[in-house]
C-alpha cells in the first residue's frame, strides 16, 4: 500500500505527514493515488463477480473538507497520532475549509482549558461554525462555555448533545433550499462533494416523476430531486426529518414532498410499497443497505440509483440487485476525502 515508485511521488504538503494518522496518501503521485482509488472499489466488485466499466474518478475536494472532529487533552488539540491513540497536538490542518484550518485547534484548545478533555466536532456552515462537544466529565456547566461561544462568534455550541448556546441556526445550501442542521446531523464532509453526489444521483434518476430517496438524512438528494418530481423521503432520524420539512415548507418552486421517519434496517420499505415508484435512492450508512436491497429485488421498481461510502458493502447490495434482475449499467467513484483511504461510488441499476 505504501510503496509507490519513485517516478510518482509527490511531496507531502502537510508538516504533520506521517505523524499524524490522517491523509496517509499525501505521498502518492497523480497516477498511484488514481489507481490506488479505483483498485479499493474494484477489487470488493471482483470478489462480488461484478463485471462494469468503472467511470473515471471525480475529484469532490472543493475548498476542503467542512467539518472536523478535534481531541482535547490538557493544553493539547488535535488528531491521533499514525498508528496510536496518543494524541498529535496541531496548530493548523490545510485539508479544511479555510475558516477551520487554524480556527479548529485553537476552538478545541479553547474548550479543552474550559471544561478539561473532550472531543471537539466542528462544522463551517453558511451561517457560522457550528460546535458539538462530547465529554465524560460529569455535567459539565455550559455556563462555562457560553461566554467563550459568544466570544469566538459560533453560530450554535452544543454541549454532550444540548443546545447550550444558539446565535443563529446553523444552515447550508442544497440546490435551491436551505437547511438548518439538527445537532449532530450527518452532513457530508465537502460541499463539493454533496454538489457532485447530487448531480449524479439527478443524471441517474433522469426523467422518472416519483422517486423514494431512502436513507435520506435532512434531505441533500430530497431537496435536488423535489425540483423536478415528486419525493417520498425516509429516514430513521427524527430530527433529520423534520430539518427536511421545514427546508421544504420554505423552498418555493418544490414538488410534493412526503417524509417518514422509519428504521430501514429493521424495517425496510417492502415491495409492496416500492412498487408504485418509478425510481429510488438510496445512501445508506457504512453498514450498507442489505434488507431494504432484498425488497427491492423482489419488486418492480425499474431504476434504481445507490450511493455508498463503502466500497465492500456496495458490492454485497449490488449483487443481491443483480441476482434479483437489475443490470449495474453506471459506477462513478467520487474522491471526497483527499488523500485518505476512502471513496464514494454512484451506481445506478437498471431492469
Amino acid at each position: 500500500m505504501d510503496l509507490v515508485e519513485p517516478e510518482d511521488r509527490a511531496e507531502p504538503f502537510c508538516r504533520y505527514f506521517g505523524t499524524c494518522g490522517g491523509c496517509s496518501l499525501q505521498h502518492f503521485g497523480p497516477a498511484a493515488y488514481d489507481a490506488f482509488k479505483r483498485g479499493m472499489v474494484e477489487a470488493p466488485l471482483r470478489n462480488a463477480h461484478i463485471a462494469v466499466q468503472l467511470q473515471p474518478m471525480l475529484a469532490a475536494h472543493g475548498t476542503g473538507r467542512r467539518r472536523a472532529t478535534l481531541h482535547a487533552r490538557g493544553k493539547a488539540a488535535g488528531y491521533m497520532r499514525a498508528k496510536s491513540h496518543d494524541l498529535l497536538d496541531i496548530e493548523s490542518c490545510p485539508i479544511l475549509v479555510p475558516a477551520l484550518q487554524t480556527a479548529a485547534p485553537a476552538i478545541a484548545r479553547q474548550i479543552g482549558a474550559t471544561i478539561g478533555d473532550c472531543d471537539v466536532a466542528l462544522t463551517a456552515t453558511d451561517t457560522g461554525l457550528d460546535v458539538a462537544v462530547r465529554t465524560e466529565k460529569s455535567k459539565p456547566k455550559p455556563e462555562r462555555l457560553t461566554l467563550l461561544a459568544q466570544r469566538l462568534g459560533l453560530a450554535r455550541l452544543v454541549l454532550n448533545g444540548e443546545i447550550a448556546l444558539q446565535a443563529q441556526p446553523p444552515s447550508v445550501r442544497s440546490g435551491t433550499a436551505s437547511i438548518e442542521l439538527p445537532p449532530a446531523s450527518f452532513l457530508q464532509a465537502t460541499a463539493a462533494a454533496e454538489d457532485t453526489l447530487g448531480r449524479l444521483v439527478l443524471d441517474g434518476v433522469g426523467k422518472a416523476r416519483n422517486v423514494a430517496d431512502l436513507f435520506c438524512g435532512a434531505g441533500p438528494f430530497a431537496l435536488r430531486l423535489a425540483e423536478r418530481a415528486r419525493v417520498f423521503a425516509v429516514d430513521a432520524d427524527k430530527p433529520a426529518i423534520a430539518a427536511l420539512e421545514k427546508a421544504v415548507r420554505f423552498t418555493r418552486g418544490l414538488k410534493p414532498v412526503r417524509t417518514l421517519s422509519r428504521d430501514l434496517f429493521r424495517e425496510p420499505l417492502y415491495v409492496v410499497e416500492l412498487n408504485d415508484f418509478d425510481a429510488v435512492v438510496f445512501d445508506p450508512p457504512r453498514a450498507g443497505a442489505e434488507a431494504q436491497c432484498r425488497e427491492l429485488a423482489r419488486s418492480k421498481v425499474p431504476l434504481v440509483v445507490a450511493v455508498s461510502c463503502d466500497p465492500r458493502t456496495f458490492a454485497r447490495d449490488a449483487a443481491i440487485l443483480i441476482a434479483g434482475g437489475y443490470k449495474l449499467e453506471r459506477l462513478t467513484p467520487v474522491d471526497q476525502f483527499a488523500w485518505s483511504q476512502h471513496v464514494e461510488l454512484v451506481g445506478v441499476f437498471r431492469r
